[in-house]
Order: structure tokens, then sequence, then C-alpha cells
């Protein structure tokens, strides 16, 4: 691991996959489809809910649905006994189009084996048929589900990944703008902070990462946002005011079309006076803490880490 250097061709000094991505990327590619059309993303759904179910780790956890409310949700926790004062609230990625408990199993699933804390994950409605500002208004009423059942604000960590890292930090702005209490701690994984594509590494990495594609995401921000204004808060997190924001962790992989949000994020939590912790790892992709792979062991062991230092 370290701070974002990617590997380059020695003889033309630009970056390049190797083949074992660029078939990942293919495969990827065709689940995120850069035309969201009603088939593509029934198709994408139904797979990621299938996905979810097969390879989420459950040796020694209960998987309990619910209802929150209308949305649909369910809380991850360890089957032995284990203290309960703390709970991780976990908003799944997606692009804000797709999505479910299904796939939110896999890091729902890690979060409560390295953490012990209990997690819960919820479907927030999707676009385009339920576009912004839904999502962030699910999101809104989760957490005052978790205030409703007693927890405090500092005792719940807010964890996402990509568009459910934007999703976490829209509703952090959200709360603080309202003047109530924010968070322990957040967590997140390759978040998606910045729909205006500023950043430089949308064209920098476009042609090393494996895993997103700059139409995808143009066609994701089309859906969810729509004529909205791409530099408010609850839309480009990246853009709010981070000061008396929670202690954070943020992952991103060295491959990734979406490096600068993370990095530029970092900066402006800096700047705010934040505790936010930036690490950069190495050849890895997009939200790769969900695959069966070293560093995404590592990487969670790393965020449990981090709640033990802050919380």
């Amino acid at each position: 691991m370290n701070k974002g250097r990617y590997r380059t061709k020695k003889e033309s000094g630009e970056p390049r996959l190797d083949p074992a991505m660029r078939v990942l990327k293919a495969l990827h590619s065709a689940g995120t489809p850069d035309e969201l059309t009603a088939d593509e993303l029934e198709k994408q759904r139904r797979s990621q809910e299938v996905l979810g179910n097969l390879v989420a780790p459950m040796s020694g956890m209960v998987w309990e649905p619910t209802e929150i409310d209308g949305l649909a949700a369910a809380w991850m926790r360890l089957e032995r006994p284990h203290k309960r004062k703390r709970a991780i609230l976990y908003c799944h990625g997606g692009g804000y189009t797709s999505g479910n408990l299904g796939y939110s199993k896999v890091l729902a699933s890690k979060l409560t084996q390295r953490t012990g804390f209990d997690v819960l994950a919820f479907e927030y409605r999707l676009a385009p048929e339920f576009p912004y500002p839904a999502a962030l208004e699910d999101a809104e009423k989760v957490w005052n589900h978790l205030m409703y059942l007693g927890y405090g604000a500092k005792d719940i960590v807010i964890a996402g990944d990509s568009a459910g890292g934007n999703l976490a930090l829209a509703l952090c702005h959200r709360l603080k703008s309202a003047d109530r209490m924010l968070p322990g701690a957040m967590l997140l994984m390759s978040p998606w902070t910045d729909m205006t594509i500023s950043g430089p590494s949308y064209e920098q990495r476009q042609d090393i990462d494996p895993m997103l594609t700059l139409d995808y995401i143009k066609a994701v921000i089309r859906a969810y946002a729509g004529d909205n204004d791409l530099v408010s808060a609850s839309l480009s997190p990246l853009f709010g005011d981070f000061n008396g924001f929670p202690p954070t962790l943020i992952q991103v992989g060295s491959h990734e079309i979406l490096y600068s949000d993370s990095e530029r994020l970092r900066d402006r939590m800096l700047e705010a006076g934040v505790s936010c912790r930036l690490e950069v790892w190495e050849d890895m992709w997009h939200v790769f803490q969900m695959f069966p792979i070293k560093k995404a062991s590592n990487a969670m062991d790393s965020m449990a880490h981090f709640l033990l230092e802050e919380l």
C-alpha cells in the first residue's frame, strides 16, 4: 500500500491494464451498462442479488430481515453473544441505480466479522424510477429509526462504498444542516464524491480502471441527479462544509477512475480540521474490499483498527 502511484509500461510511459484485469473490466462492464434501459437495469439488479447471496462470508453470523417504514432492511449480527451498544449503518453502492439487500450482504458480513458491530443495511429507492432526493430521504429515515431504537448518534458508524459513500456523506451534510448530531465515525470505500466529474483521475486513470467507465458514470448521473445542481453537497458532497464532521477513513485503489474523489475529499476534510485518513491500495480497483483476496481482508482489518482508535 502506498500513496497512489500506478505502474506504467516503460516503453510508452502510459498506464496499461494487465490481461487478467482487462477480462475483469469486460465482465464488469457487461453488468454496468452505459445506457440504462429498463431491461438492462433489471438484469443488473438480479445479478447483484444472486452474487451477494452466493459470495457473502456468513460463517458465525446471522442475517435478520426487517422493515423500516416501508423500506426493506436487514441486520447482520454475530451469532455469539456480543455488545450491541454500537452499530454500523451501511449504505450500498451501485450508482444509485442498482444494489439491494443481497448485494449488501457481502460488505455487511465483512464489517460485522471484523468489527463485531451489528450492521444495518437497507434498500433505498433507486433511480431512474426514484431519482434524487429519494435515496437521501430513505437514508435519513433509517438514521431516524436508529435514533428511535435508542442508539446515540456517536455510537453509530456510517459506512458506504461507491455511491453508498456519496450517500453516507450526503446524509452527514443533511444532518449537519439540520443542527443534528453526527455519527461517531465514517468508513468510505471508493467513495463517489464529485458528480461534476472535475477530478483529474476521470481522464488520467480511465484506461487502467478495470471496473468503471466514464460513460457509465455519466449515465447514472443523468438517471439520479436529473437537472439538479451537481455542485450541491447533497449530490457532490466534496463541495460541502466539513467542519465538525466525524473521524473518517477513506480507502481507494490506485487503479480507479474515482481516485481524485477520495484524494480531494481527504484534502477538504483535513482543511476543515477533520481527523481523516486516506489509504491508497496499490494495484487495486473500485470497491476491491468485496473480493475474496488478501488485500481486501487487510483493508477490512484496517477499518476495524481505525474504529478501535477513534471510538
